[in-house]
């Protein structure tokens, strides 16, 4: 527990204060109150003060909603939700974490769910499991969360849905819509938008990219990364080398294929969120552009714009990424303007 001076729980005060005189759900539907707050926590001293903003809006947001659906499985086994404040349902947003994140990572490194609560948009929250891939347990697991969603909620299938996701959680996402868009007669709900956190869009090249950090064994990191997840891509899929057809299927998109699955996204919204920061990347990682995962997302947000799909965006942060530590990391949920993402959501 962290031991703030008087002088620090004064300044706690103070933000509490503004939060409450300008009134909760406006703060949440105003982006520029927002990204300020945010900017004053974030420069003025400790980890504590990032954490705040998330600690208010629980205090006055709606409860989250644990959800099991299948007791013997920790991790992927159960979703959580949060309903709209008004208990009004516009929309869905389904949110997914990073590759072997749990769902409650969701609610401490993101504040999407709470301002999707004061804008009448319902969250969900899955966790992918310790996995890169949309495969058929990933889809099928998907697709279980989504019936028990309608089940109890059947007007929702009537409604938009967008689903997004950090880093392994965007890729799942990204394949997942596509594969609904593929199939449309086996989607039960309409994805309107789908968004991806720092995401590698292009699971052949991410190979190619572990094999990279293990040669230049520059960031432990990097290669305890690579290690661990080149084992449970190969465990669960093979190598894109020895299964090149597979591995055409499951990726989201596939720099050196013409036309890869990223076609069924035509007539959906887009959106890929990328901490630009390669000064950064360089001196913490020794990774260039090349060893980025906003390169391929890049190309790939190109080319749906040359077929004519104009909401396609490729959004480079205002802000520098920090993780709930506070850890300056370029890899983390906080490059997304919550508010902002929200108010794209509502118009979709």
């Amino acid at each position: 527990m962290l031991f703030l001076s008087s002088k620090l729980l004064g300044f706690f005060s103070d933000i509490i204060s503004d939060v409450s005189s300008y009134g909760i759900f406006n703060y949440l539907k105003d982006s520029s109150f927002l990204i300020d707050l945010k900017k004053t926590l974030r420069n003025r001293i400790l980890v504590a003060f990032i954490l705040l903003p998330i600690a208010v809006i629980q205090a006055y947001g709606q409860e989250k909603i644990k959800v099991t659906l299948d007791p013997s499985d920790a991790l992927t086994g159960y979703y959580y939700k949060v309903l709209p404040t008004s208990n009004e349902i516009d929309r869905v947003l389904f949110l997914m974490p990073g590759f072997s994140q749990p769902a409650e990572s969701i609610f401490t490194e993101s504040m999407l769910p709470y301002v999707a609560s004061a804008n009448d948009v319902l969250t969900v929250a899955l966790a992918g499991g310790h996995t890169i891939f949309a495969n058929e347990p990933v889809v099928k697991n998907i697709n279980l969360v989504i019936d028990d969603v309608l089940k109890e909620h059947p007007i929702l299938a009537e409604k938009p849905w967008v689903m997004g996701g950090f880093s392994a959680g965007g890729t799942i996402a990204l394949r997942f819509v596509e594969h609904c868009k593929q199939f449309p007669l086996k989607s039960k709900v309409n994805f309107a938008g789908v968004f991806t956190v720092d995401s590698p869009v292009d699971i052949v090249d991410l190979w190619k990219y572990f094999e990279r950090e293990l040669e230049k064994n520059a960031s432990e990191a990097g290669v305890n990364e690579a290690k661990y997840v080149m084992a449970k891509m190969e465990e669960q899929e093979g190598t894109p080398f020895a299964k090149p057809q597979r591995y055409a299927e499951l990726t989201p998109f596939n720099l050196n294929m013409e036309k890869g699955n990223e076609q069924f996204l035509k007539d959906t919204a887009v959106r890929v969120y990328h901490d630009v920061d390669i000064a950064w990347q360089l001196q913490n990682r020794r990774r260039s552009v090349f060893d980025s995962n906003y390169l391929n997302a890049s190309e790939m947000i190109n080319r749906l714009l040359l077929v004519g799909n104009d909401r396609a965006e490729f959004i480079q942060s205002k802000q520098k990424g920090y993780r709930s530590n506070g850890m300056r990391h370029t890899h983390a949920w906080s490059i997304v303007d919550e508010v902002e993402c929200i108010q794209w959501l509502k118009n979709l």
